[in-house]
């Protein structure tokens, strides 16, 4: 099971104990169906649950549930229903997680989060523990409105119209899609969604959403697609997708680390050989000049031609303005 899948499932086993107190005796089905799971996957996590509780794992450390598909009531809680209490240390990590995701587009409304913020800084105060840096509560992180609208249409579960610019294509296009989650790749906050123009699971990065409208229509992706592993890899291996064959400088290593590369060989000099897909062929030659020397373009044959046939013209718009190539 993929980590994502496990914390979301965690997260709900955390929160299934409360709610069964509060909800003592109710059904599998109306539980499932608040939960916003099957009866079968419910049933699934009650039986991983009373498996669960305080370090000692005895029979009297263990959560203890009475449950049936007619009914469900918690007979020992292993105090999982106390409130949560914090060390000034657990809080700090908290606040500097919160405010580390706050300035991230989309992952949360910047208004709560900024009040959580708020609360857990005067806790802290009040605890007489120090924080190095206070939080300004008074001015809440303003969102920009294609944010809000992707959140809101998420919530709402309607479709978006984007206008998107693609890095790897470097066009703006508009498109519609059926908005599934939103997700956190390499620091960097996305909105997964089905794209109905490549009839595909596509990962949009806010802060290249320009302009977002909700529209008067529900999300419709297939269900295959709302599978919380489903296009998180930003450059699939599509074999349709050119496939570049390149070589790295040993001082350039730091490449891989800035682009989506595989790497293929050590050479003995240092130098890796790698491959990297592209959208297209005027995007990736312009990317290649820009590292100069450090990154020698090995194929295809067209991607060499290209990034040579623009070496050639810069180096004549030098040649006309003066300038010495040596």
């Amino acid at each position: 099971m993929s980590n994502t899948r496990l914390s979301v499932r965690l997260s709900r086993l955390l929160n299934m104990i409360p709610y069964f107190i509060a909800n003592p005796g109710i059904s599998a089905a109306e539980a499932a169906a608040d939960l916003g799971v099957t009866t079968k996957q419910l049933m699934s996590d009650l039986n991983q649950l009373w498996m669960c509780g305080l370090p000692g794992y005895g029979p009297g450390d263990l959560i203890d549930l009475s449950f049936s598909e007619e009914s469900i009531e918690v007979t020992f809680s292993a105090g999982i229903d106390r409130p949560l209490r914090l060390t000034s240390t657990e809080a700090t990590a908290l606040l500097v997680a919160l405010r580390s995701i706050v300035e991230m587009p989309g992952m949360v409304d910047p208004t709560a989060a900024h009040a959580a913020i708020a609360k857990i800084e005067s806790a802290i105060v009040g605890g007489g523990a120090q924080i190095c840096e206070p939080h300004d509560s008074r001015m809440p992180p303003a969102e920009a409105p294609a944010v809000a609208t992707v959140r809101s249409a998420l919530a709402r579960q309607r479709a978006l119209r984007l206008v998107y610019y693609s890095a790897s294509r470097d066009v703006v296009s508009e498109r519609i899609v059926d908005p599934i989650r939103i997700v956190l790749v390499d620091n960097n906050s996305y909105l997964q969604a089905w794209c109905r123009q490549a009839e595909g699971v596509r990962l949009f990065r806010f802060d290249r959403i320009e302009a977002a409208t909700e529209l008067d229509e529900p999300a419709r992706p297939p269900s295959h697609a709302t599978e919380a592993a489903a296009a998180l890899d930003l450059f699939q291996d599509d074999p349709a997708v050119p496939l570049a064959r390149l070589r790295i400088h040993p001082d350039y290593g730091w490449v891989l680390d800035q682009y989506p590369m595989n790497r293929l060989a050590v050479n003995s000099d240092g130098s890796l050989d790698v491959t990297m897909r592209f959208a297209t062929l005027d995007w990736m030659a312009r990317l290649l000049l820009g590292f100069g020397a450090g990154v020698t373009v090995l194929g295809p044959p067209e991607l060499v031609a290209a990034v040579r046939e623009r070496s050639d013209a810069a180096l004549a718009v030098y040649a006309e303005a003066g300038f010495e190539i040596r």
